[in-house]
């Protein structure tokens, strides 16, 4: 098939890139590198399977295809806070004109939406069936609601014109290829735990994640995609949950670091808990999490050694 991943040159969307060129498709992988970078597929540009296209899904553009996974937005606190308004217009201009080709050739959608959709949870662990608790007038709101609006957007194509949709939402992600400067608490540590720094740990370190590794993801978005009558939304991620000061314990440990731990204070609507119900994308798609978190970090550490290596 001919498959258009948008966001195709960020940490996921590459990742996905590679896994559905070795599965045989054509791909046309869509970035305006905001976040994306050149180095995350530029081993991909000799495959005469592989297209990239620079452009804004926020602007009109005209393709054929028979997949769109819609993957474009920036995705880390510090990337979608630099500019609220573009983040906005990215989730739901993007989403608009993603709808519109799908609509038009036919094409089946994946909306690869969020768990921050939930807010800052009171229910725990996170159902599909949760409407979120979000502060619609926050520092984070330009992500959280423009994923909630481009869920909305989803649902009325479907409703409305038929469009042939999937909604996936994705809890915290990690692996190689993530980018150093996205401020996420992974690629933070690991970086930190690296070069020797002190660990920035925020508020007491008692709120909570679950990490799941890339290429687990990678899997559950293409079974979702490939999935007969079920449109979603699916949680993706894993249901192994821990503290924040257990995972920088983890991490130096995992790396020999001598770094030390600080504490900072907690950000603004920065949630408590975070951890999927993935009984759903059990049920629906035979999928959970294969990779252990420590086998995911020794991965991810190597990658950003070598980085810094190379620097």
């Amino acid at each position: 098939m001919r498959v258009l991943v948008t966001g195709g040159a960020g940490f996921i969307g590459s990742h996905l890139c590679e896994r559905l060129l070795r599965e045989g498709h054509d791909v046309i992988c869509l970035d305006n590198f905001f976040t994306g970078s050149k180095r995350n597929i530029s081993h991909l540009l000799d495959n005469s399977s592989f297209e990239l296209v620079r452009h804004d899904v926020t602007q009109p553009i005209l393709l054929e295809v028979d997949r769109i996974y819609n993957l474009a937005c920036p995705a880390s606190p510090i990337h979608y806070q630099y500019n609220p308004v573009k983040t906005t217009k990215t989730s739901v201009m993007g989403a608009i004109n993603m709808l519109g080709i799908a609509k038009r050739v036919r094409a089946r959608i994946l909306q690869a939406s969020t768990s921050e959709v939930y807010g800052d949870p009171q229910v725990h662990p996170q159902t599909e069936a949760y409407w979120g608790n979000v502060n619609t007038l926050g520092i984070r709101s330009c992500y959280d609601e423009g994923k909630r609006v481009a869920e909305t957007l989803m649902m009325d194509y479907h409703r409305q014109n038929n469009v042939d949709i999937r909604i996936v939402r994705i809890f915290n992600t990690y692996g190689p290829k993530m980018a150093e400067n996205d401020g996420r608490v992974v690629s933070n540590f690991i970086l930190q735990a690296l070069k020797g720094e002190d660990i920035t740990v925020y508020g007491e370190g008692e709120q909570t994640r679950s990490f799941c590794f890339v290429s687990d993801l990678a899997e559950g978005l293409i079974r979702m995609m490939e999935c007969p009558g079920f449109i979603g939304p699916v949680n993706l991620g894993n249901p192994a949950e821990t503290t924040i000061l257990e995972f920088a314990k983890k991490i130096i440990a995992l790396t020999g670091s001598s770094s030390r731990i600080v504490y900072r204070p907690l950000p603004a609507d920065d949630p408590r808990q975070r951890q999927p119900d993935i009984s759903l994308a059990k049920k629906m798609l035979g999928w959970e999490p294969k990779v252990h978190v420590d086998e995911g970090l020794k991965q991810t550490i190597d990658y950003f050694s070598s980085r810094l290596n190379t620097a």
